[in-house]
């Protein structure tokens, strides 16, 4: 029985580089852009909903509070809480699996690839943040600024998969970067400053489990059920110390093992020694399919299964249930102070901050342009990160009191920015494709 040797391209071949970074990064690029687009849906049937003569349904719905009661202990909140501090910790926990891939095996591993990504990444956090904050300062929408710092990858690789050969391979990989970065940064901020009073009694049973998580990781113990259990366990102590519940999904992703459990070289003997068999059996086959699924990274077989779900049904579902603006009255009160700080955050401070910050870092050696861009390229990727919407949503949630007229202005100010992010970046690399002379 002959191995299959032929490869049809390079992305398909068995080097180091196609395997363990552009196929990934080809996968998660696919489902982005297309979750975007679902994700984009969602929004539109949300604020539809919760403007028509339907829209007391909308409110009914998710302000309904749903118990569990074990015992004395008892949990009760209403829908939208438990997709914005359950549901959502599932997508938080695949961006901690994102992370910790990146770091590991992907753009971040290398320091100087990861620095351009990096140092644009904090021009785009500090910058739209000084931004609103300037804006709002001494008001009542002061405590938003963190608002405007997030980018939201779905819609943003949405467009520039629109866009197609336009935008340059590297610059995909650029703003893939960029953005997981950009979600270190708001993992921190939501962390530390829009965590309500923290109890530390549960913030010392969360460090336990931790432990238990590291300790049956050194000691070799792969049963994913017990993880499950320990990921609840988690979720529940980070959620009653007063830490955003989310952290729970980042801290789980993070202690996932990056490395495979079998060496590759140790597969390929295996199989080999397979192919010379006269004979095969059935368990000789699931036995080597095990040993195969085990040469491949556990945080690249968890996101494979769990990234769909979150791209097409998580953040959908969380866009439903955030989106619902009702535009009449205070929400579209002239002169929002939110609103305005929130627009000019992410349309502006984006795009200044990540630009100022790239040509200083290429202007110092510290780092270059990605390969086949020029400064329009990177401009136009530095707006279309001002799209902020599911994480700004969801800091606008946690930042100001729900229901407030606050929080609505936010929500104005996002999907108003988010419109304005996309077409500007769009007609920057457009135009910046059309004056390109170096082929792509």
């Amino acid at each position: 029985m002959a191995p299959l040797r032929h490869r049809s391209t390079w992305m398909d071949s068995d080097r180091r580089l196609a395997r363990l970074i552009a196929r990934p990064v080809q996968r998660f690029v696919e489902i982005e852009a297309s979750g975007g687009l679902v994700l984009l849906v969602a929004a539109l049937v949300a604020l539809v909903w919760a403007n028509s003569p339907w829209r007391e349904s909308y409110a009914d719905l998710f302000d309904t509070v749903v118990g569990l009661e074990v015992g004395s202990f008892e949990l009760r909140e209403d829908v939208r809480h438990w997709i914005n501090d359950g549901l959502m910790a599932v997508f938080f926990f695949v961006v901690g699996l994102e992370i910790k891939r990146e770091w590991v095996s992907g753009e971040l591993r290398d320091r100087r690839a990861a620095a351009l990504p990096a140092i644009a990444a904090l021009g785009g956090m500090v910058v739209p943040a000084a931004i609103y904050a300037a804006v709002n300062a001494g008001g009542a929408g002061s405590r938003g600024w963190g608002v405007p710092m997030a980018t939201d990858i779905a819609f943003a690789l949405g467009v520039v998969a629109v866009l197609g050969r336009r935008v340059p391979p590297a610059l995909k990989v650029f703003l893939l970067t960029l953005a997981i970065v950009d979600d270190i940064g708001a993992i921190v901020v939501i962390a530390v400053f829009y965590s309500s009073s923290v109890s530390f009694g549960w913030l010392a049973l969360a460090a336990t489990v931790v432990l238990a998580v590291v300790v049956l990781r050194r000691g070799r113990v792969w049963y994913q059920p017990i993880y499950v259990a320990l990921g609840i366990a988690l979720w529940l102590c980070v959620f009653e110390s007063g830490v955003h519940a989310t952290i729970a999904g980042v801290v789980m992703g993070l202690l996932t093992p990056a490395r495979p459990f079998l060496p590759e070289v140790e597969t390929e003997r295996i199989v080999d020694t397979l192919e010379n068999r006269a004979e095969l059996r059935s368990e000789d086959v699931r036995r080597v399919s095990f040993l195969i699924a085990e040469s491949v990274p556990l945080t690249e077989r968890i996101e494979r299964a769990l990234h769909p779900w979150t791209s097409f049904v998580v953040v959908p579902v969380f866009a439903l249930a955030n989106a619902g603006i009702e535009l009449a009255g205070d929400t579209l009160s002239g002169g929002s102070t939110v609103a305005v700080g929130v627009v000019l955050g992410l349309v502006v401070g984006k795009t200044v901050g990540i630009s100022l910050f790239s040509w200083v870092a290429c202007r110092t050696g510290v780092a270059s342009l990605p390969s086949g861009a020029g400064w329009p390229h990177l401009v136009g990727v530095a707006a279309l990160a001002g799209i902020g919407f599911t994480v700004s949503l969801f800091v606008a949630g946690l930042a100001f009191t729900p229901g407030s007229t606050e929080e609505g202005q936010a929500k104005i100010g996002i999907l108003t920015a988010s419109v304005l992010a996309s077409a500007i970046g769009a007609i920057v690399l457009t135009v910046a494709a059309r004056r390109r002379v170096a082929p792509p």
